[in-house]
């Protein structure tokens, strides 16, 4: 049975997978009212929407008409496998109407019932021009997919892209917002200006015990001034602990800050660029290991690992105390991110209700998504106020009609 719609039934169509589109940044449920959709035009039997992962080179199964709740995820072909890979690869549809599975394209999956079916339409979904995934649709007995209806179904594939697009972006924000608010919560526990100091005087105490030695630093560098003082140290020593700050290049501390790597020095009592030989004779410290603190390529302190007696750190040594010079920088860096959450949280919000302030706007004004945007955008430059005021209003407004 060939089907077939009219103007009014097409137009109806695509306004649905528009306000589909702009409404929900749920991936699951897009794929879901997206198959619902393309049942209803083909009349099919079932629907399966394999997506391509990460790296281009597989298409996933994540969405069927039937449930498959086992298998779903697990169904992988290569790009360029089997009829859907085919078409993901070559960016063309396959219409078969009959005995599909004699295609020498096809590929059996023993768990899958719908490897069974007789007609077989295959279409590429795409977005910017680029292949994302491929909808199927599969019917029992042998069906004539007529040109209107591919024609049809291949707009579908196209605005389908856009909304996989916009729910993967939204997943991907969803889960970033998720990880900063963990570690907002881990920074509520570590990080206030005391208890930070009482954390950076653990680490010391720690890695000079495991490190075996006679002291150990933590110095921060002071951005503005451009120096580096003495924040943590095990040392009793009141002379040491009170040593004058040094300048970014100056001495072995301010030479890793500048040169962002470690430096091992066998006897700082000899060493020329050292500034306080002294001290050091009077500190019973011979050999030195420090290291950077970096985090996302910035050095903020450095750790610094002094012996008793000669000693030539080895590379396990080095990379023992980079990890916790890097454990530290990532510690005292935490409590950016809790600004960085807020920020974030604030972007979700003000996009969602954007996205439905737009679908409101284009069910009531039948406009298109991006004159809907523009529209909100244009009020918001008009009246001095944020797209988040406007966008409240436009919902406001909606749900004050709808109870009259």
């Amino acid at each position: 049975m060939n089907v077939k719609l009219n103007f009014e039934e097409e137009n109806k169509i695509l306004r649905r997978i528009i306000a589909t589109i702009s409404c929900n940044l749920n991936l699951e449920e897009v794929l879901k009212q997206i198959m619902e959709i393309v049942i209803y035009i083909t009349k099919g039997d079932t629907c399966l929407i394999y997506l391509l992962d990460d790296t281009k080179e597989e298409l996933i199964l994540r969405a069927s008409k039937n449930p498959h709740p086992k298998i779903l995820g697990k169904i992988k072909l290569k790009f360029g496998e089997g009829i859907t890979g085919w078409v993901a690869k070559e960016k063309k549809y396959v219409s078969i109407s009959k005995n599909a599975s004699d295609d020498p394209r096809f590929k059996f999956f023993h768990n899958l019932p719908e490897d069974k079916y007789q007609a077989f339409l295959s279409i590429p979904i795409i977005n910017k021009d680029e292949v994302i995934g491929v909808i199927n649709v599969q019917h029992r007995q042998s069906h004539e997919h007529s040109q209107n209806e591919i024609n049809l179904l291949s707009t579908v594939a196209q605005q389908v892209g856009f909304a996989i697009e916009n729910a993967r972006l939204y997943e991907e924000t969803k889960k970033r917002a998720s990880q900063l608010e963990t570690l907002a919560e881990v920074s509520k526990t570590i990080v206030s200006n005391q208890y930070l100091k009482e954390i950076l005087q653990l680490i010391v105490t720690m890695t000079a015990e495991m490190m075996n030695s006679k002291i150990c630093s933590i110095m921060l560098l002071d951005e503005k001034k451009q120096e580096l003082f003495i924040e943590a140290t095990q040392s009793l020593s009141e002379e040491y602990i009170k040593k004058p700050p040094l300048k970014v290049g100056e001495s072995i501390s301010g030479k890793v800050v500048k040169e962002k790597k470690p430096i091992t020095v066998l006897d700082v009592t000899k060493e020329p660029g050292y500034k306080y030989p002294q001290i050091a004779k009077k500190e019973g410290i011979c050999s030195m290991l420090a290291v950077p603190m970096i985090i996302k390529d910035k050095v903020i302190g450095v750790i610094n690992s002094y012996t008793a007696t000669e000693h030539k750190f080895s590379e396990d040594e080095i990379k023992i105390l980079q990890s916790v010079a890097n454990q530290a920088a990532a510690a005292i860096e935490n409590t950016k991110l809790i600004e960085e959450i807020l920020s974030i949280r604030e972007a979700l919000e003000v996009r969602k209700l954007v996205e439905r302030a737009k679908g409101i706007l284009m069910k009531e004004l039948e406009i298109d998504e991006d004159t809907a945007y523009r529209t909100i955008h244009r009020q918001s430059m008009n009246t001095g106020k944020p797209m988040k005021e406007i966008a409240e209003a436009i919902i406001l407004s909606s749900e004050i009609k709808k109870k009259f």
